[in-house]
């Protein structure tokens, strides 16, 4: 199965570096694809991060004592984000790449998935991610702190006060090709609306397939987004932790629409 890889500059600031990608997909999918495909092509439009903080002064005479308080926003460079576009359309193609027929698309529907690993999925074996599977990738990723690890970030509902057994968010139901998904059983997390929290858009959830973490944001069609731009999709997922780590961890992209 064709993949597309998504290989980012590298840039190093003083505070950290999250990398925000707004993406245009293009996809041809035939009408009964059964699993997710990779794009035909992928654009990158954008490759942001947040600019630094200057220092701020502080001058006292000597001999006193200064209380102070100190807040910072500063850059999580142990994740990234990826908003953007879909278009595509269904085909009957050939391998050679001629086409007998087509179909347009009225209104964008599906999802599209991102996964570290540069091997084919198990898409037959797919299914929701658990607390198991999510802390194992926090070791892999090396994601160490508890405030912002993948546990802690994909925690919008949690049916489970134990740490053995099984972690849940809300969101719609969904297939992945055949496998389905029933609504509020899969790890999710919502990205923000004009910079703000929310609960009921831009849903994305953690999949597992037995071996490799994959991630799933389910399309809205020009939805106002982080930055009140519209945008079919945003997500985020995860750089490696180490703190000495300077490199891109590569992902690939997956799609389905009309579904």
């Amino acid at each position: 199965m064709d993949r597309k890889e998504v290989k980012l500059e590298n840039c190093t600031y003083t505070i950290g570096l999250i990398i925000a990608v707004m993406l245009t997909v293009l996809v041809l999918q035939c009408v009964k694809a059964a699993n997710p495909t990779g794009p035909d092509s992928i654009d990158i439009i954008r490759n942001v991060t947040k600019n630094s903080t200057t220092t701020k002064m502080l001058n006292v005479s000597g001999g006193r004592i200064v209380t102070l308080d100190v807040n910072a926003t500063v850059q999580n460079v142990r994740w990234k984000a990826f908003v953007g576009n879909v278009s595509g359309k269904f085909t009957l193609t050939d391998p050679e790449g001629a086409t007998v027929f087509d179909w347009s698309i009225a209104s964008m529907t599906g999802r599209i998935y991102a996964t570290a690993n540069a091997t084919a999925l198990s898409w037959v074996t797919i299914n929701c991610s658990n607390v198991t599977s999510l802390e194992w990738e926090n070791t892999k990723m090396n994601h160490t702190r508890s405030d912002d690890n993948i546990t802690k970030t994909f925690n919008a509902t949690i049916n489970s006060t134990e740490d053995n057994l099984t972690i849940s968010g809300g969101h719609a139901e969904l297939y992945v090709g055949n496998r389905y998904m029933p609504a509020d059983t899969c790890p999710t997390l919502n990205t923000y609306e004009n910079s703000l929290a929310q609960d009921t858009d831009f849903e994305e959830v953690a999949l597992y397939d037995g071996g490799n973490m994959i991630y799933a944001a389910i399309l809205e069609e020009d939805h106002a987004g982080y930055n009140n731009y519209k945008y079919d999709f945003q997500m985020i997922v995860p750089e490696i932790g180490l703190s000495d780590f300077s490199g891109a961890t590569a992902y690939y992209i997956y799609v389905e629409i009309g579904t």
